[in-house]
């Protein structure tokens, strides 16, 4: 899970999110790939186009937007609105894996996607990168929250920008339970409760861009998340799997 948002930070990274610039649009096309932690969905494939535009207030990158609040210097604080695409149809589990697990998947609901709202804080110096983020669901999905805290450390190779970075996100009782756990309305129907609570997932990845061709901008990401043991142990995860990979390529034309 968590595709698609992935390109966000790398379009802000690239000049054409660069808020020193003129406002500009980009357009182009890109590509997640991910290996589901959830039972018997496989490998998850999704094209989109990339549309992102940064003026010298408000910006929008992909699947997130916002407004600039503060910027001075290294730092900057940001409002921001971004797409969670961390859902699942019911159809998409595989039937002998949830069975594995002890579940019929008839008697289990959709997870669907949401909007967050949130704040974004970044420091930006000689040591690198240090993002710091909470965003809420606006959508009453699962009326729940994250927090994350990431650390990067650009390095420039020729035209390339190669950000290796680590990061953690906090999960909320109300999020994970509803993206992890079993519902209300799934136990009414005879599956057995599991409610996780709220938990901690670290994330280890790359970041790649290169400019070429004027204003083309090649960006590229893979990452690691690795599940604590009270989201791995859900009857919804792929038994015995704690992690994922996941990785994005995308390319887009600035004007």
């Amino acid at each position: 899970m968590k595709l698609i948002s992935l390109f966000a930070s790398l379009l802000a990274a690239s000049g054409l999110a660069n808020a020193q610039q003129p406002p500009r649009w980009g357009l182009g096309f890109g590509a997640a790939v991910s290996d589901s932690v959830y039972a018997g969905e496989g490998t998850r494939v999704t094209p989109f186009p990339l549309v992102s535009y940064q003026g010298e207030r408000f910006y929008w990158r992909g699947i997130s937007g916002g407004a600039h609040l503060v910027k001075r210097g290294g730092f900057s604080l940001d409002a921001t609105l971004s797409a969670r695409f961390d859902g699942i149809d019911r159809d998409d589990f595989g039937v002998p894996e949830l069975a594995g697990r002890g579940i019929d998947r008839a008697l289990l609901e959709d997870r669907d996607d949401a909007f967050d709202l949130g704040l974004a804080g970044s420091w930006r110096g000689a040591m690198g990168q240090l993002d710091l983020g909470v965003k809420g669901d606006i959508t009453s999905t699962s009326k729940g929250y994250e927090a994350n805290l990431t650390y990067s450390y650009p390095v420039q190779w020729g035209a390339t920008r190669i950000s290796p970075n680590v990061g953690v996100s906090h999960l909320s009782k109300k999020l994970a339970n509803y993206y992890y756990g079993i519902l209300p309305e799934e136990v009414a129907r005879g599956v057995a409760s599991y409610q996780p609570g709220s938990a901690a997932v670290a994330r280890i990845g790359v970041d790649v861009m290169r400019p070429f061709a004027g204003n083309w901008v090649f960006i590229g990401n893979v990452a690691y998340r690795k599940l604590p043991t009270r989201l791995s142990d859900s009857p919804l995860v792929e038994k015995d799997k704690d992690g994922s990979v996941s990785a994005f390529i995308g390319l887009s034309r600035g004007f």
